[in-house]
């Protein structure tokens, strides 16, 4: 009899995430250069989107402190429907940027909650032999979900006459993916305590805050975590170079159709292939070279793909490629985040990297940005792959200076 919800209503939860993520990275690009605005100033919004999630570690503490799991899941939940309708039926203009922006940082710090609030349902509800199962079906979804997420709203927008009409079917779908919730139970650890008594919970708050900053502080006062902190900083798995392939796609002849369907279904697929593959890399080499490896192979395939001829199939075989690596080197860091967090407070540590590394996805999307704006769509890649690389070697550089000492064989007796 099974003990816990079963490992594949993970997979349907963190739909809206991805789903929502889509939206953003894929469909609103093609849509805003579609209607005359830059890269340069798309990208910026992009960028922005990432910022929550930088930054989510600061609200950690109020999850786990207050209310049940799935009292914070509806509550991100219903910040990404709303903001996902409202970006979908709002002008996309260049005046109307500005206000864009807002929805867009409001919708994702939703997404920042729905993360959170799954990830302890799987910590605290699943038993322990299937915690794995659940977390590789929560990522199968979340990529399926871009991939899909982002391809559908593109497609829809193409096809439906009103904004209005394509954010009501994406909002319709993200509620009825979180109808898996009633198959998992609420854990005992997630409910509030003392919520009851003036006071009680802000101070449960600030005592959680405590904790975690102590926890927090136990890793980045070692050689290990001091290094983690500092790779997770660096663009080695970035990938920021999707987040602009829609916007870019007209200088390699593509339909709008095979946007959708690339960067979409396909993309999604092959970064869930790549994350698999990157998994299976991260147990058998150390994890740091695994992590370096890949995004050094996600560079050299941006500058083969600014080196190859503008034509649809081009686009369509190195979009693909680098999805598939890019899916690899975040598995592959987020092994190497494990082995530098050890135990404790797993879920917020976690958290605290991935926030870093979001941060530097979102400045080197900037970056890329304002690279295709001075040089155009090569001009990006070769600046993609070339922060990458320098990101690879500052990796390589932090690895061999933090190598501990050889011991020195002792001689033998006599000698």
């Amino acid at each position: 009899m099974r003990k816990g919800p079963h490992p594949a209503a993970f997979f349907f939860l963190i739909l809206p995430y991805g789903g929502s993520f889509g939206f953003v990275s894929v469909a609103l690009p093609y849509i805003a250069t579609a209607r005359g605005i830059a890269p340069s100033e798309v990208g910026a919004v992009v960028a922005l989107a990432y910022l929550p999630h930088a930054w989510k570690f600061l609200w950690a503490p109020l999850v786990d402190a207050t209310l049940t799991r799935k009292g914070w899941y509806l509550a991100g939940l219903a910040l990404v429907v709303a903001g996902t309708f409202a970006q979908a039926a709002m002008p996309i203009t260049r005046e109307g940027l500005g206000a864009l922006s807002a929805v867009v940082v409001a919708s994702q710090l939703g997404l920042t909650i729905v993360r959170m609030a799954l990830e302890g349902l799987i910590a605290l509800g699943v038993p322990d032999d299937e915690k794995g199962k659940a977390a590789g079906w929560s990522e199968a979804g979340a990529q399926v979900g871009l991939g899909v997420g982002g391809g559908a709203a593109l497609a829809l927008s193409e096809r439906l006459p009103r904004g209005w009409q394509v954010g009501l079917v994406m909002s319709a779908v993200m509620v009825v993916s979180a109808l898996a919730l009633a198959r998992v139970p609420t854990p005992p650890e997630g409910l509030a305590r003392g919520a009851a008594r003036e006071g009680a919970i802000g101070g449960r708050a600030r005592a959680q805050l405590v904790a975690i900053l102590r926890d927090v502080w136990s890793v980045a006062s070692t050689r290990a975590g001091l290094l983690g902190l500092l790779v997770a900083l660096l663009p080695v798995g970035a990938g920021a170079a999707s987040n602009l392939w829609s916007a870019v796609s007209r200088d390699w002849g593509v339909s709008a159709d095979t946007v959708a369907l690339v960067t979409g279904a396909l993309g999604g697929l092959a970064g869930a292939g790549g994350a698999m593959a990157g998994g299976w890399l991260a147990d058998r080499l150390n994890r740091r070279v695994a992590y370096a490896l890949c995004g050094a192979a996600t560079a050299l395939t941006a500058l083969a793909m600014a080196a190859a001829p503008r034509a649809p199939a081009a686009y369509v075989a190195f979009t693909l490629a680098y999805s598939f690596l890019g899916g690899a080197a975040y598995a592959c860091f987020a092994a190497f985040v494990l082995e530098c967090i050890g135990l404790g407070a797993v879920a917020t540590k976690y958290n605290v990297f991935a926030s870093l590394s979001n941060l530097a996805i979102s400045y080197t999307t900037r970056l890329d940005a304002g690279a295709h704006e001075r040089f155009g769509s090569g001009g990006m890649l070769v600046v993609d792959a070339g922060l990458t690389l320098g990101g690879v070697a500052l990796l390589l550089a932090l690895v061999a200076l933090t190598r501990p000492p050889r011991a020195v064989a002792a001689p033998p007796p006599g000698a």
